[in-house]
């Protein structure tokens, strides 16, 4: 009987216990879910006065070529110690000296030709002027006078040839001795102590020692933040030619250079879209290291890669951001006055690297969200916290 009753007992205690649950249910109260509004750091828009700068690179190469050649043939009788790849000489410095013999005696014989028809041009003038007076008194016949004449004249001819002769004798004997056009710094010699050179052949090459050019590659948009005149041609003088900063890496350290932007090439690369610029730098004179952490400018090598920073125009009314806070190629976060974050299209004036400026779509007071926020929702609520830019 126990078996019997004691399961049935729990059976009906059981759904008692449910009837009266199911009598008396709890009830719950319905509530609205807590939004917490994110953090996030937020800048007031300001417009400024922005100085743009261009900067791009490029190569250093000589401003100015020369390639020396023998104005005359000869030996090479004698070379100068500078006259050495990376020798420096100054203007009117004798570069090499051709053995001059033949010259001298050419000189000589010239000057003795020259001698020979000033004395045969005075004879000849001196017997004209006896013949023009004894025509006077019809001492001499008018053939006699002409015959003076022409010979007084070929005699000129002859001493005017003389002496061109003696002037060209005396140029090519000074022509020997080859000497620099200007303040250079050797590139490369081609003769040999020596060694016969042919009129017109090469001896040396030279690069000017007093200014270098950089040419430089800008997109062709780069150019409208240039304080630069379009399509000026030839080159840009005074204040027109903006200022440049260059820097490079020579011997383990950083040099930074001054120079101006000259000028711009005529043609538009088709592959890159870039127009190339010159800027030429003036080379220093003299070199003096006062202190090894304070370099003093040293002169610009040939061949060295350079950073150039090239100073453009100053924009009014321009708004500066970090770049992170521009969203969808255009758009920025505003944060409103309820604390409610909204998309905004703007105008963007530049893309830098670290900074964007925007020429409109936003008003100065308002705040940007420059938290690296991703999920976004137009018009959700937020928690801004001032910070300054």
């Amino acid at each position: 009987m126990k078996r019997v009753l004691i399961p049935i007992g729990i059976l009906v205690g059981c759904i008692l216990f449910a009837g009266i649950l199911l009598r008396t249910p709890t009830v719950v109260e319905e509530a609205a879910p807590e939004i917490i509004a994110v953090s996030v750091r937020v800048a007031e828009v300001q417009t400024e006065s922005v100085q743009l700068y261009v900067e791009s690179q490029g190569k250093v190469q000589a401003s100015q070529v020369a390639s020396i050649s023998a104005p005359v043939a000869g030996p090479v009788e004698w070379i100068s110690p500078a006259m050495e790849a990376g020798g420096f000489v100054v203007q009117g410095e004798s570069l090499l000296r051709l053995e001059s013999s033949d010259y001298e005696t050419a000189k000589a014989r010239s000057l003795a030709a020259m001698q020979q028809a000033q004395a045969e041009a005075s004879h000849a003038s001196n017997d004209l002027e006896r013949i023009q007076e004894l025509a006077e008194k019809r001492l001499a016949s008018d053939s006699q006078l002409q015959d003076a004449k022409r010979t007084a004249d070929v005699n000129a001819a002859k001493l005017a040839d003389a002496e061109a002769s003696y002037r060209q004798a005396e140029l090519d004997l000074r022509r020997t001795d080859i000497r620099a056009p200007f303040d250079a710094i050797i590139q490369s010699r081609d003769v040999e102590l020596g060694q016969y050179v042919n009129r017109a052949q090469s001896v040396a090459v030279l690069y000017g020692a007093e200014e270098v050019e950089v040419r430089v590659p800008l997109a062709i948009r780069q150019l409208g933040f240039l304080d630069v005149p379009l399509g000026m041609r030839g080159e840009l003088e005074g204040d027109q030619a903006p200022n440049v900063t260059l820097k490079g890496f020579y011997g383990g350290d950083e040099y930074s250079w001054s120079g101006k932007l000259v000028r711009t090439e005529a043609a538009i690369d088709a592959n890159s879209n870039t127009v190339q610029t010159i800027i030429r730098v003036k080379q220093p004179t003299t070199h003096t290291q006062t202190n090894v952490h304070m370099k003093s400018e040293i002169p610009l090598p040939i061949g060295l890669y350079v950073k150039a920073t090239i100073v453009g125009k100053r924009v009014d009314d321009l708004i500066s951001l970090p770049r992170t806070v521009i969203r969808n190629n255009n758009q920025v976060l505003v944060v409103d006055a309820e604390n409610k974050m909204h998309y905004r299209d703007v105008e963007i004036f530049r893309l830098e690297e670290e900074q964007v400026l925007i020429s409109g779509g936003l008003l100065p007071g308002e705040f940007i969200c420059t938290s690296p926020i991703q999920a976004v929702v137009n018009g959700m609520s937020v928690q801004p916290v001032k910070e300054l830019i």
